[in-house]
């Protein structure tokens, strides 16, 4: 008996998840990677460690349903210290076999929010009572406190851990990772319909980090980071089509572009927002294939900044809006720099054209002799054929009032 009990604890593992941040596509991903890996590989259970302020509602549903129908039990972890489980995370955290959270983090404050803008008081009362009935679905299937999950839902009631241990909100209070373990062995838990006694208690545990992928999309899905992709790829092609060869700054403007449209797939995108922005795109190409000196330009940054602010489709969650201050910036660079770039296109139409037929109109020069009607004179630098109304002396100064062919039109000073 005692050989089966080492051979168990040598065996016995517990898979490790960490979810840090706002609920997405991507963190949606993630755990469910998690989950089936945890079932894959035979875990006592997979333990979340959470810190999140919430996020997306659909993302929120894809990892609740995952829970409910796993084959492995999942233990919902608020760590560390200081951490809070907000929002879309309660609903996740009261939909787990084990609630648990660390001394000195809270959970609540799971009010919906809106969506795209204000929404009108009748649809606020149905966000509402959809998400008031479904958490107390969800409390009433894992037996905690069905009261207290709808204040969180209508009043975004929030409390500390000691108190939602006293007020069944969750099940266990925790110092660290081993300490958890400890505590949870032996609590029944039911599984895809069947009843399982967790063997916790000194297991070995195994973290299952995110991929190379994850990571990398979980950066590039940022709204900000995005929306700084979208310029560099706007500049890029800009420049490229103004300076025709550069290559360079065509083919990062390119792959900046795909990026951020890649990103945008996991953003609740406002497409009037994307296609205003798009058409700052065009407006600036326009600009820079055929210079208009003022309106396109002008239509470009009017274009580009209404895009912005309307790009993320929601006011109420600043981990999924634009930053204020850096559509502030980009505007700012954006309008410097047409301001300076017309500033000296009409520097330069004000100035003489001193090349070509027309760069010889009003130039001085002197007769090389007698002109009348025709002569040759002497202009810049240069020995011209030319033909004045009035008759010139040889000797006395010109100035070009035409150009006729490869014939100057002339008159007396």
């Amino acid at each position: 008996m005692n050989i089966l009990l080492i051979l168990v604890l040598l065996f016995n593992h517990v898979d490790i998840a960490q979810v840090d941040g706002a609920i997405g596509p991507m963190t949606a991903s993630y755990t469910i990677r998690a989950i089936e890996k945890a079932e894959q590989d035979g875990a006592e259970c997979l333990v979340i460690k959470f810190d999140t302020p919430g996020g997306l509602d659909e993302s929120m549903r894809d990892i609740i349903k995952k829970i409910l129908n796993a084959k492995v039990p999942v233990v919902i972890y608020v760590h560390p210290a200081g951490a809070r489980d907000a929002s879309a995370g309660v609903f996740i955290t009261l939909a787990a076999h084990i609630a648990a959270m660390t001394p000195g983090t809270n959970i609540g404050a799971a009010h919906p929010v809106s969506i795209g803008g204000e929404m009108p008081d009748e649809m606020k009362e149905k966000a509402v009572n959809d998400a008031v009935a479904y958490i107390k679905s969800i409390a009433k299937k894992r037996g905690r406190n069905v009261r207290w999950a709808e204040d969180a839902v209508r009043k975004s009631a929030s409390i500390t851990a000691e108190e939602a241990l006293k007020l069944n909100v969750i099940d266990v209070v925790a110092d660290d990772v081993d300490d958890l373990l400890s505590k949870i062995d032996g609590k029944e838990v039911d599984v895809a319909g069947t009843t399982k006694i967790l063997s916790t208690k000194g297991a070995t545990t195994k973290e299952i980090p995110q991929t190379f992928r994850e990571k990398f999309l979980s950066i590039i899905s940022s709204p900000n980071i995005a929306y700084i992709l979208l310029i560099i790829g706007m500049y890029g092609i800009i420049f490229e089509l103004s300076h025709p060869g550069a290559f360079i700054p065509g083919v990062l403007g390119a792959i900046s572009l795909i990026l951020a449209f890649f990103a945008f797939r996991f953003l609740p995108i406002n497409y009037a927002g994307l296609a205003l922005i798009i058409l700052a795109v065009i407006l600036f190409v326009l600009e820079a294939l055929t210079p208009t000196y003022g309106p396109l330009a002008i239509g470009g940054v009017t274009s580009m900044v209404l895009g912005s602010l309307m790009l993320i489709k929601t006011s109420a969650r600043a981990f999924f809006q634009i930053s204020i201050p850096l559509i502030i910036t980009v505007t700012v660079l954006v309008g410097g720099f047409f301001t300076f770039a017309l500033a000296k296109v009409f520097l330069t139409r004000r100035k003489k054209v001193v090349t070509g037929d027309k760069g010889l109109i009003g130039e001085i020069g002197k007769a090389l002799e007698r002109i009348a009607p025709e002569g040759r004179v002497f202009i810049h630098g240069e020995i011209w054929k030319a033909t004045s109304s009035v008759p010139i002396k040889k000797g006395e100064k010109v100035r070009v009032v035409a150009v006729e062919g490869l014939t100057l039109r002339v008159e007396k000073i």
